[in-house]
C-alpha cells in the first residue's frame, strides 16, 4: 500500500482532516505533516516537510490544503522532483495525473465542497500517468538542485 503525505496551514485544516477520514475508511496509509489546528500558521513549514518527503520516496504522493491552494503549491513547487497542481474539480486532478504526472495535490480548502474534494482525492490517487508525448514534457521542467 502506498503511503500519501498529508499537509496543511489553519485555513486547510478541516479539509485535510476530512481527507484523512477519506483515506482511513479506504485503508490507505498516510502521514500527516501538519497543522494540526485552525490556529493561524505558515503554510511552507508544511509544506517544506511534505515536499521533502515526497522528494525522498517517504510518500509515493502528497495532498497538500490551504486557503486558495496558491501559497502551498508554490512552496511546493520550489522543491525539485514535485510536480504539485492546484485542482478544484475531478477534471483538473485526472488531467495533472494523466499529462503531468503531478505527484502532489493541492486543493484550496476555502473554495471547494466537500463531495468535490472527495471526488478530486479519489481521482488523483487512482489516475496513472500517460506517458509517451507528455514525458518528454515533464522531462524539460528543470530540476532546482
Amino acid at each position: 500500500m502506498k503511503t500519501i503525505g498529508l499537509a496543511s496551514d489553519h485555513a486547510g485544516y478541516p479539509l485535510k482532516e476530512l481527507v484523512k477520514e477519506w483515506l482511513t475508511v479506504r485503508g490507505y496509509n498516510f502521514v500527516d505533516f501538519g497543522t494540526n489546528s485552525t490556529d493561524s500558521c505558515d503554510y511552507p513549514e508544511f509544506a517544506h516537510a511534505l515536499g521533502s518527503a515526497v522528494e525522498k520516496g517517504e510518500c509515493d504522493k502528497g495532498i497538500a490544503i490551504c486557503g486558495t491552494g496558491n501559497g502551498i503549491n508554490m512552496t511546493l513547487n520550489h522543491h525539485c522532483g514535485i510536480r504539485s497542481a492546484l485542482c478544484w474539480q475531478p477534471e483538473i486532478a485526472e488531467l495533472a495525473r494523466q499529462h503531468n504526472d503531478a505527484n502532489v495535490l493541492v486543493m484550496p480548502g476555502r473554495f471547494i465542497d466537500n463531495a468535490t474534494a472527495e471526488k478530486c482525492v479519489d481521482t488523483f490517487l487512482n489516475t496513472e500517468f500517460e506517458g509517451g508525448r507528455h514525458q518528454r514534457r515533464i522531462d524539460a521542467i528543470p530540476c532546482c538542485k
